[in-house]
């Protein structure tokens, strides 16, 4: 049986692209999707893009928030 060491030495010569479906595979099967909760996101990504549509949200600009997060986070 190969090492835990060698393995993971060996996972991470591979190519990036191998390297990210290996994540998201050792991430699946600690965490399997549920195709229950996947529709209830659908569902709530949905209404939120209409929100947005609609003007019913506003939205802020990224540059602003990381500006007041840096602002918290110095001062």
């Amino acid at each position: 049986m190969i090492k835990t060491d060698e393995l993971i030495s060996e996972a991470i010569s591979l190519p990036v692209e191998v390297r990210t479906l290996l994540v998201n595979k050792l991430l699946e099967s600690l965490n399997p999707p549920d195709k229950e909760i996947d529709k209830l996101w659908v569902k709530e990504a949905e209404k939120r893009v209409e929100d947005i549509r609609t003007g019913k949200v506003k939205t802020i600009p990224g540059e602003d928030v990381f500006r007041k997060i840096r602002k918290k986070s110095i001062g």
